[in-house]
């Protein structure tokens, strides 16, 4: 078992091209990440424990490997789109369709700049898409996708949770204002009543001289008429 240290996180890169893969490998180490390549979609499934010939449901699938792949944790997986057999369109439907994999963030890279491929794998859940030749720069993207998977793993917390933990700080800022406004509006209030009680009377008396003052002018009219 290979030993990765917390602030290392583990990519699988997908590559038919030999050259493509140690370009990517080369750059992933610089990230200080630990990279696992392979040359193909189906190898890739193989290494995460699905089969391209299994039934995602299949009951007998954990048992056809002797090894337990989802011990191996990856954070993150990039693989090119234009590959033979299976595409990296391909390998993103299958590791999305996973309920095991479908956490894992996938990045799909391509040399050609065509916008209904590109779209098309953003909606089917691809977190990147980066034109080759694949920079420094465009990797730095990639941590923040990668961090997620290791909360995930870490709180073992579905989603929703997860996402409930994110917005957690914004939240209790919230509360706290809360829960500090009603003593605030309370010791007003408390201030504010005995002038509040005054300015009543006041009011009270100012409406009892209006009504006494007027009553004698009506009857001055009535009596008069």
């Amino acid at each position: 078992m290979g030993m990765v240290t917390e602030s290392q996180f583990h990519v699988l890169a997908v590559d038919d091209s030999l050259f493509d893969r140690k370009m990517i490998e080369r750059l992933l180490q610089k990230s200080s990440c630990q990279v696992t390549t392979v040359d193909s979609g189906s190898k890739a499934l193989e290494f995460l424990g699905l089969r391209e010939s299994d039934d995602i449901d299949d009951p007998n699938a954990p048992s056809t490997s002797p090894v337990t792949h989802q011990e191996v944790e990856i954070n993150l997986i990039i693989t090119d789109y234009c590959m033979p057999g299976m595409t990296g369109y391909d390998l993103l439907k299958r590791v999305k369709e996973s309920a095991a994999f479908k956490s894992i963030p996938v990045v799909i890279m391509s040399s050609e700049n065509v916008p209904a491929r590109i779209s098309r794998c953003l909606e089917e859940g691809a977190e990147e898409f980066f034109l080759k030749p694949v920079k420094l720069a465009d990797l730095t993207k990639l941590k923040p996708h990668m961090m997620k998977t290791k909360l995930k793993k870490e709180s073992e917390k579905p989603a929703k949770e997860e996402n409930a933990a994110f917005l957690k700080p914004e939240m209790e800022e919230d509360s706290s204002v809360i829960e500090i406004l009603p003593l605030h509006q309370e010791l007003e209030s408390e201030q504010q009543e005995p002038m509040l009680s005054s300015n009543k009377r006041k009011a009270m008396e100012e409406v009892m001289i209006s009504t006494d003052r007027s009553r004698p002018k009506y009857n001055d009219i009535t009596t008069s008429v």
